[in-house]
Order: C-alpha cells, then structure tokens, then sequence
C-alpha cells in the first residue's frame, strides 16, 4: 500500500469523496478501505500504477482487437490467393498492438509442412 499510497488517496478522493487519512484517524474501518479499494473502478490512478496501460483494455477492447486482426488476415488471404503469380507475395498483416507487449502469434515465415502420401491415405482413408 506504501507504494502506491499517492494513487489511493486520490482514488478514494475522487470516487468516494473520502479522505485517506480517516483510515488513520480512525473514522474509516480497515474493512470499508478494503472493500473499496478491491472495487475502485477501471479508469482508478490505483489499477493504472498496478497494471499499467492494460487497465484501461476491457474484454470488448481485446475482443474487438482479435476481430480486426482476423479480418485483415482474411483481406490478406484473399488478396494472396487473387493475386497475380508474378507479383511479390503481400506482406502478412501485423497485429493491432495490445498493452503490456502481449502480442498475437504471428505464423511462421516457412509455412507448414507438407505431409507425406502415406499421411494423407491414412487421413482420408
């Protein structure tokens, strides 16, 4: 709490209207600061020190992410198999960037590998 004590007090100022200093004279119970620290709102300067620029990313925010990176990469794939053979292969679409460097896998260069007759009878067979 030391750490980030700053960042609470104007939490709790702005969203509660509260002072930090009850909690130390006493007419603010360690419970109700617990309580309301554990349900500070995502926009909070608190969750922004923790968690950095993730703390603003919702679950819509990450979804909507994923939804714009399959949709270029389907454009991408259209494009690739519409194209003509003599052109240079499009350059694979990068994903839209999310906070913390957590990335999406972006597929290898080499492609897979292609799979022996004898795999492919077995799999169709």
């Amino acid at each position: 709490m030391d750490e980030h004590a700053e960042a609470l007090e104007a939490d709790l100022l702005r969203h509660y209207g509260l002072d930090l200093l009850d909690w130390h004279r006493g007419r603010l119970s360690s419970r109700r600061l617990s309580v309301l620290v554990a349900h500070l709102p995502r926009d909070s300067a608190t969750l922004r020190e923790l968690h950095g620029e993730a703390a603003d990313w919702s679950v819509t925010d990450y979804l909507l992410a994923a939804a714009v990176d399959h949709l270029a990469e389907s454009n991408w794939m259209f494009a690739t198999v519409n194209r003509d053979e003599d052109t240079d292969p499009l350059e694979f679409p990068k994903p839209v960037p999310r906070p913390g460097g957590a990335q999406p896998a972006v597929p290898d260069e080499s492609g897979p590998e292609n799979p022996s007759p004898a795999a492919l009878a077995r799999f169709f067979g």
